[in-house]
């Protein structure tokens, strides 16, 4: 399996960031003060032990200026965000205070990484051992974070989402005919949620992993663009679909407090982590991070400015650690 293909696993879910923040800008354009409550409150909240997610004090004190929030998009079919359910897809969405810049930070789910309890594994796997919590926790630990926060989606409200607003126009090309439920033919459809999801999944076929990000991408687009186009009594109906299957820490009175700001923030960047890797096989395949401390490093000096970062002393004993077990170093 090639790098290229594992790395861009991660960015399928840029998607979510987009539909989100529609979301949101629809609650303003809707108005008044119940009304966003009343949406807000569909929201699936859980309260978290800020103590139990490994922020030290010298991360707190260096990313003081940054809001980062951990994006998990699971594996799970149905709304069960419990243990057991791998986070296919994980975003950090670092948000700058002072400047309103939003970066994207892509982390590969077959990331070699500590998880504790865990050793050495797939940071897929984190959510799957320990839900939220472990998983930003080991996110905290081998990158340096001072995340708090998190939103959690699954794949299977794509679906439905999809079919709530009456389904999106997609190219299909002759290659991709074949793995589309009901579609015989290439040429321009309006297709089911089913159709959409089993269209942006594609696997096999030219351009791998890569084109499937793609595939993903363009679905997404395609249902930003029509909610955009939607009455308020269409978007009443979209939010109604959307926000029971969103499960987060953020609570409702902490996210209407931020909207005023929303149309201030911009997406600056879109990038995925780590940036050098090799793939290895153990037990099963792995993406290791070459190295893990250096990973960090240009991480920090890349999305937070810190020019002159040092990693933590658990960042470099866990990046010892990978080193150890698989013999791979600069």
């Amino acid at each position: 399996m090639s790098k290229e293909r594992k790395q861009k696993k991660g960015l399928k879910a840029f998607g979510i960031i987009v539909l989100v923040l529609i979301i949101i800008l629809a609650i303003i354009i809707g108005g008044t003060f119940w009304f966003v409550n009343s949406k807000l409150g569909k929201i699936q909240q859980v309260d978290l032990n800020e103590d139990d997610l490994s922020v030290s004090a010298d991360v707190e004190k260096n990313l003081a200026d940054y809001r980062n929030i951990a994006i998990f998009g699971i594996d799970s079919r149905s709304d069960n965000y419990n243990k057991g359910n791998r986070s296919d897809c994980i975003i950090i969405a670092s948000i700058n205070n002072k400047t309103k810049e939003v970066k994207l930070v892509s982390v590969y789910r077959d990331t070699y990484v500590q998880i504790e309890g865990h050793g050495l594994d797939k940071i897929t796997h984190a959510y799957s051992y320990g839900e939220a919590p472990l998983a930003i926790k080991t996110l905290n630990t081998n990158l340096d974070l001072n995340i708090k926060e998190f939103v959690t989606v699954n794949f299977d409200a794509v679906k439905e989402i999809i079919d709530s607003i009456g389904g999106i126009r997609m190219t299909i090309t002759s290659e991709e005919v074949s793995h589309i439920p009901g579609i015989t033919t290439a040429g321009t459809y309006n297709l089911t949620g089913e159709q959409a999801l089993a269209y942006a999944r594609i696997r096999y076929a030219t351009g791998g992993d890569y084109k499937r990000t793609e595939r993903m991408r363009d679905v997404l687009t395609a249902v930003a663009n029509k909610v955009k186009t939607f009455n308020i009594s269409q978007l009443n109906v979209f939010i109604d679909q959307v926000l029971p299957r969103v499960y987060t820490n953020i609570s409702a009175s902490e996210m209407f407090s931020l909207m005023p700001n929303v149309p201030s923030f911009k997406i600056t960047e879109s990038i995925g982590w780590p940036y050098e890797t090799k793939g290895i096989t153990l037990d099963r395949w792995y993406g290791i991070p070459i190295t893990l401390e250096s990973n960090v490093t240009n991480l920090h000096q890349r999305v937070f400015n810190e020019e002159n970062y040092i990693p933590s002393d658990t960042v470099k004993q866990i990046s010892n650690s990978i080193v150890t077990k698989t013999g791979y170093a600069k």
